[in-house]
């Protein structure tokens, strides 16, 4: 009954298999391996981008945070929702990488931006001329931090709205190919054919041990992030282990179906969910992340039981017994069935 996160499960069979056999012989470093020569190929194909220019780092902060870096100038400000990853839980890099651009947060509702939100956010800012932030790139998380999805049309409204100010998009896509096994798209129609113009793919929370790709599709700025990457220390010498990752990753539609087996897992713990009194799904999970709130009391019997999981709001060892607090479950694609059973069961004793 570990539901903590997706980034705390094992990295899938395949990728370690990958590893070892990389593990082999010799190989250039710094990216010049062959493995990585093949992992672009495969990138550019997905994602129907032939001159897109792709990139790997080891973490998603250095993936969001060089990104971004390489899209805006150290006097602008990054627009983003209040819950992006890039304001709550990367310890201000964005800011360092960009050299001192800030974050502008914009209004959301169901944990995502909308095009009047993003626009009135956007027109609050360069207004004071040399004085305050200008405007720069909008960040937007593909899926939400809250298990919500954006759809394509409400993609390319945010984008629209970017455009019409000369700003570019960022996606963080940390959970991309769980939203896009939800939405049931093509990786281009929710990246540059929405509008989006650079995404940090993730994979180290969809089965990875841990890599990342940099992927801009106007492959004008692939040096300046090659620069950036070397200055920001996450340039890798033995390169191929991160190639080797990505390359079984994208290998026979892993990558699909690990997504697929997190969100149906996710979806069979939101039913669960549902049938139990005192307990109230939050937002609108369609990813393989759900917030519930529930009774302290019952959140004390589930982690008296041995589920594992954050609770968000309050503390559960103190406090009365029938303060509603905020719970969140995450499923990886090792997650079990039987597992989100018996924790449901749990939930209802």
């Amino acid at each position: 009954m570990f539901f903590t996160s997706d980034n705390a499960g094992p990295a899938h069979p395949k990728v370690m298999e990958a590893l070892m056999a990389a593990n082999q012989g010799y190989a250039s470093g710094y990216g010049a391996d062959a493995p990585m020569i093949e992992v672009r190929q495969m990138i550019r194909d997905i994602f129907e981008a032939p001159d897109a220019a792709v990139h790997l780092v080891a973490t998603g902060t250095a993936a969001n945070a060089l990104t971004l870096a390489t899209l805006s100038n150290p006097w602008e400000t990054i627009f983003c929702s209040p819950m992006a990853h890039i304001h709550e839980d990367e310890c201000n890099a964005p800011e360092f990488y960009t050299g001192g651009a800030k974050l502008t947060l914009v209004d959301t509702y169901d944990a995502k931006m909308t095009a009047p939100t993003l626009q009135a956010a956007i027109l609050k800012e360069e207004t004071r001329g040399v004085h305050g932030p200008q405007r720069g790139p909008v960040s937007i998380t593909q899926a939400t931090e809250k298990g919500t999805v954006y759809t394509v049309a409400e993609l390319m409204a945010l984008t629209k709205v970017a455009k019409s100010f000369g700003l570019k998009s960022h996606m963080d896509g940390a959970r991309f190919t769980n939203a896009l096994v939800a939405l049931g798209c093509t990786a281009a129609e929710m990246t540059w054919k929405a509008g989006i113009d650079a995404v940090s793919f993730g994979g180290t929370k969809n089965g990875l041990l841990g890599v990342e790709a940099c992927i801009f599709f106007d492959p004008a700025v692939s040096q300046q992030f090659e620069l950036r990457r070397k200055r920001g220390a996450h340039l890798f010498s033995k390169h191929r282990y991160l190639s080797a990752q990505m390359h079984a990753y994208l290998t026979d539609g892993l990558w699909l179906n690990m997504a697929r087996q997190a969100n149906d897992a996710c979806a069979h713990l939101i039913a669960g969910l549902e049938g139990v009194s005192d307990v109230q799904v939050l937002f609108s999970p369609q990813s393989n992340l759900v917030f519930f709130d529930a009774p302290r009391a019952l959140h004390q019997k589930a982690l008296a039981a041995g589920a594992q999981y954050y609770v968000m709001s309050g503390d559960p060892e103190s406090g009365p017994d029938d303060e509603m607090l905020t719970g969140r479950l995450v499923c990886d694609w090792s997650a079990d069935h039987g597992a989100i059973d018996r924790f449901i069961a749990h939930l209802k004793q």
